[in-house]
């Protein structure tokens, strides 16, 4: 299992892993600014800052399978 994350890593560094770099860094970006969205509206609440900060992480995670559905790999 080791070996699998080195050499992914190592072909992601190389520049060889992703088939599209340019549709990954977008899904990224989009997932960040969803991030975003949802956690600094939050932040401004009087709640304390974990709850944004969960909040905002868990539904970022969840539209993540989304965003990524047609991510292939070389």
């Amino acid at each position: 299992m080791f070996e699998l994350g080195w050499f992914s890593a190592k072909l992601f560094f190389k520049g060889r892993l992703l088939r599209d770099p340019i549709y990954f860094v977008r899904q990224i970006a989009i997932a960040t600014g969803i991030n975003s969205l949802i956690l600094l509206p939050l932040e401004q609440t009087s709640m304390p800052f974990w709850l944004p900060i969960v909040i905002s992480s868990l539904a970022t995670g969840a539209t993540m399978p989304f965003l990524l559905k047609d991510f292939k790999t070389k």
